[in-house]
């Protein structure tokens, strides 16, 4: 999405929205929760980690409505870090870190020692069970005494399999509606960014590093609360939920 000076990052940013609301209708509501509970335990100037940030979706739905707060976006993918970056350039609220969060040592990496929050969506189902405990023993390590997890991601539970069944193929249909009217899925936006010039090269990069899209392991949203209670959170449970998805919330 190119104009005659240079890339549109906003209308990047627009694309990617609708591209994410393909799979997740509901995906602004989980935004509202998220940051209803940053300002319950944290009010409105924190500081927050965007894990995982992608083009800093999270981010400026955080700025939008708390402009005192800072933000810390960490990723690994070239592409989108590429948009959050220009989307955000000068903005002095703003940081970004490119490392690998299988790696153990990426917190050392982070401009603050700790965070009163660190938020997540729709990228930790990329994780296995094993390296997502690990991950979320590292997180409890930067988040201050009171501070918060959220991880809002699909969480399935296995214990409901009819249930389970009716909600993908409804959700299915509707994908296939949305389509049809030219909404744009996960491989035909990644075609799309090919071709920008500046995307055509870190986009090139992303598929290196990370191949075709790829899922972990999606355990409900139990198993999140459980395994983050035993990685050093005090508390943690679902504060919204879909048919499909969780948003969980963890208490350092």
């Amino acid at each position: 999405m190119t104009t005659g000076i240079g890339t549109d990052w906003n209308a990047w940013q627009e694309s990617w929205d609708r591209q994410q609301e393909w799979y997740m209708p509901d995906r602004e509501e989980r935004f509202r929760v998220m940051l209803d509970m940053v300002e319950a335990f944290a009010g409105t100037a924190p500081r927050v980690l965007d894990l995982a940030c992608g083009t800093g979706t999270i981010t400026a739905r955080l700025l939008a409505r708390f402009p005192e707060a800072t933000s810390t976006g960490i990723d690994l993918d070239p592409a989108l870090l590429t948009i959050a970056r220009g989307t955000f350039d000068g903005d002095e609220r703003v940081s970004f870190v490119e490392a690998d969060l299988k790696d153990p040592d990426w917190p050392a990496r982070l401009p603050h020692t700790t965070y009163d929050a660190v938020l997540t969506a729709t990228a930790l189902h990329w994780f296995h069970a094993e390296p997502l405990r690990a991950l979320y023993g590292r997180i409890a390590g930067v988040v201050r005494h009171g501070g918060v997890l959220m991880n809002a991601d699909h969480m399935i539970d296995e214990a409901t399999p009819r249930i389970n069944a009716a909600e993908r193929a409804l959700r299915q249909a509707r994908r296939n509606r949305a389509q049809q009217e030219g909404a744009l899925d996960w491989a035909e936006w990644w075609q799309l960014a090919a071709k920008d010039p500046a995307l055509a090269e870190p986009t090139a990069r992303r598929f290196e590093i990370y191949g075709e899209h790829a899922d972990g392991d999606m355990p409900s949203a139990a198993w999140h609360a459980r395994v983050l209670r035993e990685q050093g959170f005090a508390e943690a449970r679902p504060v919204w939920c879909s048919p499909s998805d969780a948003l969980v919330l963890a208490v350092k």
